[in-house]
This record gives structure tokens, sequence and C-alpha cells, in this order.
């Protein structure tokens, strides 16, 4: 599609008398994404563009794909359609995940311009000289094992909390993953400049830090394929913890084998890491931990849970898990669910087994009906309810710290208590971003508990 006169029009004028251009973000998938995008987003503020909602009127809407849902291209397209119909002229870039795995294939769909492959989008303001739309999309995609440097990113502005990027890629062989695939192999930032971003966000008077990556608790991997370890996830933990002017610090997803003893104990005493651990499990049975290729078995996960559960009795635990995967009998599903039920857990993120190209996975025989995966997964979406219920109900009565976040809803302010339980008080502006002490009463009909104010 050639670009109409009226545009040409639009892009001389803006040319010629230095009309700053408007660009839009819009993230899926996971915090580091968020992350990454924030960063994408400041970098193009800082060539002149002005960042808007991606709702409003834009010159260029950038997509931050994921590779984990299983409608990823059909996600990708609706959101284009989407934005075609705010602004039929506008320059449309996907970039993320999707975009480095599937290059090709999301340059000919219609209304795209321009695909950024893993290290490309970083250099987003770089492609953006000539916004004149395209019949197939330019495309700009490294070979992954390319993306052996880190890029730091932290997301700031848009949510009460920050999330920090730590670590990038994988070195992890999971048979269902295509993350390696997308990502590349797992490195670091160093920790004085971990250290300076946190400090950083600090200053902005955001009270609380995520830390969040593809492997956190593989941190301290060099660039370049350098596998030596010049710092430990420890070291980080313990260093961050002594940053000057950050209310908390949350420790986002940790593979269970890489969550050691001597980080849990220092979380449980640490003033500013809170007691909330999300752990993936992804099966409860040995047998299909070996399909998938985990680096560990069920009894050192209930050993991680019963540790933090020892040291922090009121921490929230949360639980990914897989179900559906090649090979699950009744009796293997059967084998997760009791598990789950046995742990004293607080909530799951549940995902049905979707086929990804270029897994071991995906040409696993003994593969499960999508209906089996269906049933089995809203079992374990019940099981995860009443686990949340029966945590948010050992928290009635007890007094807590509740970061408050910024939205009215309907009449409420929410936030989240240090362990993760959302709570809801009667709208005040004057509690946005800050971090109160409460006493957590009654359950509200969305599932928040309604909290009182203590002074």
């Amino acid at each position: 599609m050639s670009k109409e006169p009226k545009s040409l029009l639009i892009s001389y004028i803006c040319s010629r008398f230095k009309i700053m251009k408007k660009v839009a973000f819009h993230t899926l998938g996971c915090k580091l994404n968020y992350s990454e995008t924030s960063t994408i987003a400041r970098s193009c503020e800082e060539e002149g563009y002005e960042k808007v909602e991606f709702k409003e009127y834009a010159d260029i809407y950038v997509l931050n794909t994921c590779s984990v849902t299983e409608n990823a291209d059909k996600e990708c397209k609706r959101i284009v359609r989407q934005v075609l119909k705010v602004n039929p002229d506008a320059f449309v870039v996907i970039i993320g995940c999707f975009a480095q795995l599937k290059p090709n294939e999301i340059a000919k769909f219609e209304g795209v311009d321009l695909v950024l492959g893993a290290t490309e989008k970083f250099k987003l303001a770089s492609y953006l000289n000539d916004l004149s739309k395209q019949d197939i999309a330019e495309v700009h995609s490294c070979e992954i094992v390319d993306a052996d440097f880190f890029e730091g990113a932290y997301s700031i502005g848009d949510r009460t909390r920050a999330f920090l990027k730590v670590q990038d890629g994988c070195d992890y062989k999971c048979t269902y993953c295509t993350i390696p695939l997308a990502r590349g192999i797992s490195r670091s930032d160093s920790l004085n400049n971990v250290l300076k971003n946190a400090k950083d966000i600090s200053e902005k008077d955001i009270k609380e830090i995520v830390l969040t990556g593809v492997n956190i608790g593989d941190y301290g991997k060099g660039e370049f394929g350098n596998k030596k370890h010049e710092n430990t996830f420890l070291d980080l933990v313990q260093a961050l913890d002594k940053v000057e002017g950050i209310s908390r610090l949350r420790i986002s997803s940790i593979e269970p084998n890489l969550l050691k003893d001597e980080t849990i104990d220092f979380v449980a005493h640490s003033n500013v890491f809170v007691p909330h651990f999300h752990i993936p499990l992804q099966s409860g049975s040995d047998e299909l931990l070996k399909k998938m290729k985990r680096r560990y078995l069920t009894g050192l996960y209930k050993e991680r849970v019963e540790r933090i559960k020892e040291k922090m009795p009121d921490c929230c635990i949360g639980v990914d898990v897989i179900v559906g995967f090649p090979g699950e009998t009744e009796e293997l599903f059967q084998e997760t669910y009791a598990l789950l039920s046995e742990l004293d857990i607080s909530y799951l993120h549940v995902f049905s087994y979707s086929e990804r190209a270029n897994t071991e996975a995906a040409v696993m025989k003994s593969v499960i009906d999508k209906g089996v995966r269906s049933k089995r997964s809203k079992m374990l979406r019940i099981l995860s309810a009443k686990k949340k219920r029966a945590f948010y109900e050992k928290n009635r009565g007890s007094t807590r710290t509740v970061l408050f976040e910024h939205d009215n809803k309907n009449g409420f302010i929410q936030g989240f208590t240090e362990n993760y339980v959302k709570v809801k008080v009667e709208y005040d502006p004057g509690l946005r971003n800050q971090i109160i002490k409460v006493k957590l009463n009654d359950f509200d009909e969305d599932g928040a508990i309604l909290a009182e104010i203590l002074n």
C-alpha cells in the first residue's frame, strides 16, 4: 500500500516544522517485557518523540510481543487492526519474543511496517526515519546466537512498582520452551549497574522494585558467552538490601533449584525484601519433570516450600504449573493435583500446554486431547481459588502494610500487602503511592480484603 498524498503532506509538514511525532506502546507478556518497553519508550522520548497512551491517536504504534501465549499471531493481528482503526496511516512496529521467533511471518501481516528482533528492538528510534507504509514489513532480526550481550532496562511511570531487569536469556533446555530461541543465552547486568538503576528508581519516589529476568536465579553469568559467575544471586540480594531509599524489594519468578537456603534465610530477616516467592513447579510428577528436562524433582520442591514456611509462616508462595503435557496420563495429573493440594502455597498460575515449533515436546507422542487439557486446567484454577481464599483467610485480622496504587475503582483504592494480599479501602487520593499500616478485615465480593487504616 503506497502512502496516500494526504499522508505525504502530513509527513512533510511534520518534518518541515519539527512537529513532534506521537508514539504509543503496548506490552504483552511478562514483567521483563514491561521493563524493556518502558526503557525503549524513554529512548524514543529522548530522541524527540512524544509518548501517548496506546488507545490514543499516534503516528507510530509499537507492540512488544510474547511467545508464551498460544495465539500470539492472532493477538498480534487483532491489536494491529485495532490501532489502524484509530489511525489508518499509522506506522506499526512489532518487537519482542514473537518478533524474534517469527519475523518473516509477522512481516506479511496486513498493516505491519517494521519488525525488530531481540537486539534490534533497543535501537528502535534509529529505524523510525522513514514512516512510509509498506506492503511487506521491513525486518531487522539477528541470529539468536548474536544475542549475547546485556541491555539494561527498568520500568517507571506506568505503575506504582518498578520492574528492574537484572538478567536475560536462559541456558536451560526445557523441552516445551522457546525462550532460549527468542532471547538467547543467560547473561546478567553488572552488580554496579543494577545498584545504580535501583538508586535511580528510588530517587523517582517509587516505593517498590520487582527484580525480573528470564532466569534470575542464574544471575551473575557474564556477557558474550562468559559462563563464569562474577556474582551470585545471593550477592545481588544482599547488595540491594543496602540501597537507601527503597521501601520494598520483591523477587519475581525463580527456579526452585536456584533458590538456595541462604537466600531464603536472608529474605526472612531483611527489612526490605518482602515475604513473597513465585516458584515454577510445572508438574507434580517426577516422570513428567524428567520429560520436561526440568532441573529438580518434587522432593526438592517440597523442601523449598517447607523451608520458606518454616522461616516465614506468612509468606506468599505462587506456583506455575502446566497441564496436558505429552504423556500426562490421568494418574500423572492426579500426582500433580495431590502435590499442589498438599503444599502450603498461596495461588497458582495455570497454563494449558500448547505445542511450540522447534521444541522437543512438539514432536513427542501421547498428545493430550485439548478438551482434557481444558478440563484439567479448570480443576487447577478451582484449586488455586481455594488456596488463595485460605491464604487470605489466614491473614484476616492481622496488621500489614499496603502500598496503594493510583486508580479510583468504584469508590475504592487498592494495593498489596508485603506478602501480596490484595487490599482495598475507601478511595482517598492522599493514599496513592503510599505505604500505609492497615488491619485486614472482611472479604469483599471481588476477592480483595477490606481493610481499616491504622494511625
